[in-house]
């Protein structure tokens, strides 16, 4: 369901790339491996999030011969909670990297996907700003300024 989730903006303006939104990384130390996969396919029993594991979450769009994008992050699945409804799982962050702003068309932006996107860029600046300095911690600030309705 989470690759149907992550196409779905997309989907609702007849748009979507051709492979998977996610996968497992470092379960026998290799990349593209399993067992978890946040795709199309059908998934098994064997093939269920669980916590600890460590997966790629990589929604693309491309225009052969123009342009790509691509904004691929890892996290880590760690447990939030438990309720009748069964174990629930949430993705923890790993791969702190500024989501470079100058190509967004801020105005296509809901409030949530500004805050979303506010909030990532206060935790990229919080957990590295203590192991830079100088041009690299400007460029840290500068990178990881609010944007739009949430400056």
């Amino acid at each position: 369901m989470l690759d149907a989730l992550a196409r779905a903006p997309l989907w609702q303006h007849q748009l979507d790339y051709g492979h998977g939104t996610g996968h497992g990384v470092g379960y026998f130390l290799n990349v593209h491996e399993g067992p978890q996969s946040i795709s199309r396919s059908q998934p098994n029993p064997d093939m269920a999030m669980l916590p600890g594991m460590i997966t790629s979450v990589e929604p693309g769009l491309y225009r052969p011969g123009r342009w790509g994008i691509r904004i691929e992050n890892l996290v880590l699945n760690v447990e939030d909670g438990r309720s009748d409804f069964g174990d629930f799982l949430r993705f923890e962050t790993l791969t702190l990297c500024p989501i470079d702003t100058r190509c967004i068309a801020f105005e296509l932006l809901r409030t949530d996907e500004i805050d979303w996107l506010n909030a990532y860029h206060a935790e990229v600046r919080q957990r590295l700003l203590p192991h830079v300095q100088g041009a690299a911690r400007d460029w840290l600030l500068e990178s990881t300024k609010a944007i739009g309705d949430g400056a």
